[in-house]
């Protein structure tokens, strides 16, 4: 009897053969481009700490969502930099904010084009906290609320779907409730899930200008040990109405997408982070990694854990290598 041996190499020989049985792929239909917004008038200022970002005023804005769209990416998410903070973030939920008045000029302009919001307090507050603070302490029920009416703001000068990152409980029953009762339930929720305590937000939050002020935000966001946890998270947000979960970071939590992958059926979202971002663009720079190759790599890895969609800064470049191979 005849045993053939078995080589796997075989199918690895060249480019086309790998190809043909390549089992992850990523497409422009996949990314999801993060934006940050701010007042004024014909600004583009660049982030330090996260080369070739920027902050855009709305009118430059536009022209770079028209470049996005070129570029075969449906959808962006959007953060806003208010002219002015207060304790309460009334700037994020005013029918004059930042992110409202984007909003209606993107729908204007690009009718088409995905469009998500962030959802959250940070970027809005003088103290840098992404809820309401009742003596130093986050008050949960009482940031559910004004996160609700962010999101309703939101929805009202045409969002497609809301993203609520602060990671207070109940925060998706609260904002599907609102939206619900005031004619918007077909206004999408991507819940911030699984949004852990991370060292990879510091680029982030240079570009938002969302340090706190005093303390962490590990009351609120989790606990990067847990993995069993975030699983918890996932379920409670289904069940309060979100129609999209996330995990973010992406790359250092890529068991918790895998994990989640296995017991949920709702799209999944992974969030390349700010840091992770930089740490690729730093070695690229310094000639230490192949840059394109090891970006590839990353989507390749965070698509092959099991996300659907991945919020990446390199949407981009991504795009067009994916077009330059397509």
């Amino acid at each position: 009897m005849y045993y053939p041996k078995l080589r796997l190499r075989r199918l690895r020989r060249t480019e086309k053969l790998r190809g043909l049985i390549r089992e992850t792929r990523v497409s422009v239909n996949d990314i999801i481009y993060p934006l940050f917004v701010i007042e004024g008038d014909n600004l583009k200022m660049p982030i330090s700490a996260m080369p070739d970002q920027f902050r855009f005023s709305i009118d430059l804005l536009l022209e770079e969502i028209g470049q996005v769209e070129k570029a075969g990416i449906h959808a962006i998410i959007l953060f806003g930099l208010p002219k002015e903070k207060d304790a309460i973030g009334s700037q994020a939920y005013a029918i004059d904010g930042i992110i409202q008045r984007a909003l209606r000029s993107i729908k204007k302009t690009f009718p088409d084009i995905v469009v998500i919001t962030d959802v959250c307090l940070c970027e809005y507050t003088d103290h840098g906290h992404c809820g309401f603070i009742r003596d130093n302490q986050i008050d949960n029920d009482e940031s559910t609320k004004l996160l609700a009416e962010i999101a309703l703001s939101h929805a009202q000068a045409g969002a497609d779907i809301v993203a609520p990152s602060a990671m207070m409980d109940g925060q998706v029953a609260e904002i599907r409730k609102k939206l619900d009762e005031n004619g918007f339930q077909e206004t999408g929720i991507m819940a911030y899930s699984a949004k852990f305590s991370s060292a990879f937000y510091g680029p982030f939050r240079e570009a938002a200008d969302s340090c706190p002020k005093f303390g962490d935000r590990k009351s609120y966001q989790m606990d990067m040990a847990n993995g069993r946890e975030a699983l918890r998270e996932v379920e409670l947000d289904i069940a309060e109405g979100a129609d999209m979960v996330m995990i973010k970071p992406a790359l250092p939590f890529l068991d918790v997408i895998y994990r989640v992958r296995q017991i949920c059926h709702c799209p999944i979202v992974a969030y390349n982070v700010s840091g992770e971002y930089a740490i690729i663009k730093a070695g690229g720079s310094a000639n230490w990694i192949d840059y394109k190759e090891a970006m590839l790599e990353c989507m390749i890895c965070i698509k092959r854990a099991g996300a659907d969609l991945i919020i990446t800064y390199f949407a981009k470049e991504l795009a067009k290598y994916l077009n330059e191979v397509e």
